[in-house]
């Protein structure tokens, strides 16, 4: 499927200098069908912005059916562009993530991934699924209505995983996401892990989190106790653990790390997710045990 490609400046009110986030939009076309409607996905980045890796991943998306669309994370600090994958640059990514360094408040990402997904329902080809049996595929106004999906890798796994409280967001699918296990996103850190113990993603959409077992960003002690979280607070997840370090799906500048082969497989597992949660009708939901007859 072609796509194209468009950017939109949507206010932050929580942004300490009022500088505009840029969200970066890629699109499906289908020749012929002008009006034709997709549902939405809000790709994070890590902490290079958006940056051509992440720009085909989302392309890849876009090209299923699927309107995409990819904040800038650090808008209050930098322009729109990438942030250059060398050392210089990845001291200022990591600076401005840093929770005892950076000025930006785990609120102010919040805010920033709740404007992209209010940016994708306001879109006249996002056509969102609806949670209401009566209007399945009716896009309305009223964008809390209306679900999408989420992924990232690095911070912007973790920005993904903080994506999945948003009631609009159905699936996430979180690809190395990083500082979860230690809270230490934002000025003073994060409650990511806190929010799943008081149970507000249990009983939600699904959870897909994808760490490699070499990544020295993310030790088997913090995957554990991710897992044992999620686990623990019933939240529907697949805890996916390969061989592979951090950022192994980028293909420029991983400094050896890039896995086309695996980055394959887990990019159609992600997709599998994404059909399955919001192109198909499934029905309303029914939990396990209730009004099920079960056949030997």
């Amino acid at each position: 499927m072609l796509i194209t490609k468009d950017f939109h400046d949507v206010p932050a009110k929580l942004a300490k200098n009022e500088k505009p986030i840029r969200i970066f939009v890629i699109s499906p076309k289908v020749p012929g069908y002008p009006q034709a409607k997709f549902p939405g996905v809000v790709v994070f980045s890590e902490i290079y912005q958006v940056t051509g890796p992440v720009e085909r991943f989302a392309g890849q998306i876009a090209s299923h059916g699927y309107v995409v669309a990819c904040p800038s994370s650090f808008h209050e600090f930098e322009g729109p562009e990438a942030i250059p994958y060398d050392v210089e640059g990845t001291d200022r990514g990591n600076k401005y993530k840093a929770m005892t360094v950076v000025e930006k408040e785990v609120a102010a990402y919040d805010e920033d991934a709740t404007l992209a997904v209010d940016l994708l329902a306001s879109l006249p080809n996002c056509n969102g699924r609806i949670a209401s049996e009566e209007k399945k595929f009716l896009r309305v106004a009223m964008c809390s209505d209306v679900l999408h999906l989420a992924t990232g890798m690095c911070l912007g796994g973790h920005l993904a995983f903080r994506a999945a409280f948003d009631p609009r967001v159905l699936s996430a699918v979180c690809f190395f996401a990083t500082d979860i296990h230690g809270a230490t996103l934002g000025r003073g850190g994060d409650d990511s892990l806190a929010r799943v113990r008081a149970g507000e993603l249990s009983g939600k959409g699904e959870l897909v989190m994808i760490f490699g077992k070499q990544d020295t960003h993310v030790p088997r002690a913090g995957r554990d106790l991710i897992r044992k979280t999620l686990e623990d607070a019933s939240v529907p997840v697949s805890f996916l653990e390969v061989q592979a370090q951090h950022a192994f799906i980028r293909d420029e500048s991983s400094k050896g790390r890039w896995d086309a082969a695996l980055t394959r497989s887990l990019f159609s597992f992600m997709m599998e997710v994404f059909e399955r949660t919001v192109g198909r009708d499934l029905g309303p939901k029914i939990e396990r045990g209730e009004g099920v007859e079960h056949v030997c």
